[in-house]
């Protein structure tokens, strides 16, 4: 995407009224009028809250929020130029259950109150395979304590990847850490049980890597 482009995203997301892109430093000095009041002062409703961490263009959150119009769907990237796709969409169709937040999603502790968030959504993140990298996998030991932090007791998060690394990485960290597994699948389209939200909506990514003849992997689970 040319500098350009992304320059023209940016400016367009400053004015879409599904967008919001807070200062860190806003955020971190607990200054962040939203935290705690998701659901009534963005979403103007009492639904509940549903975030997608690292939305990409936002085509999973889109796709949720239709599938289920009795939830609202967040998605959070911290590249806005990306999410701009997803953010337009919903616009042009008039939807009112999905936004995009643009952070890092390392601050989620801080941007939603305790218990506030019913479920957690990780599609396709970047498994970060080398050992040195282990900090930025989003389903490592400090991730989880943040997502339990913010989710509600039954809470769940869900993790869809094409990566084998991370499947067995999050397979065998949730084990050890005694958490709860509601779901794990190595194959999901081969698979009768799948959840219809896990196999009935594909990103762009996602069938290049059905293309490519790769497993796509899930797991449901509750953080103990």
């Amino acid at each position: 995407m040319g500098s350009k482009n992304k320059l023209k995203r940016f400016k367009e997301n400053e004015s879409f009224s599904n967008v919001i892109q807070p200062k860190r430093s806003e955020i971190v000095e607990g200054e962040f009028k939203l935290k705690g009041k998701w659901a009534s002062d963005f979403f103007k409703n009492n639904l509940p809250v549903v975030l997608e961490l690292g939305c990409g263009k936002g085509e999973y959150s889109v796709g949720l929020a239709k599938m289920f119009p009795d939830k609202n769907f967040l998605g959070i990237d911290i590249k806005g130029a990306r999410f701009w796709r997803g953010a337009k969409t919903a616009l042009e169709e008039n939807m009112t259950n999905v936004g995009f937040l643009r952070t890092q999603i390392e601050l989620v502790d801080q941007i939603f109150a305790e218990n506030e968030i019913d479920e957690i959504w990780i599609t396709f993140p970047d498994p970060q395979i080398k050992y040195k990298r282990t900090k930025h996998r989003l389903t490592n030991t400090e991730f989880l304590q943040k997502y339990k932090k913010i989710l509600k007791p039954e809470g769940v998060v869900n993790l869809k990847t094409d990566s084998e690394f991370m499947h067995g990485y999050t397979l065998g960290l949730l084990h050890g850490e005694g958490h709860e597994i509601l779901h794990a699948n190595h194959d999901v389209y081969k698979n009768e049980y799948s959840p219809k939200e896990v196999v009935g909506i594909q990103t762009f990514y996602e069938n290049q890597y059905l293309e490519q003849n790769k497993k796509i992997t899930f797991i449901q689970f509750r953080i103990k």
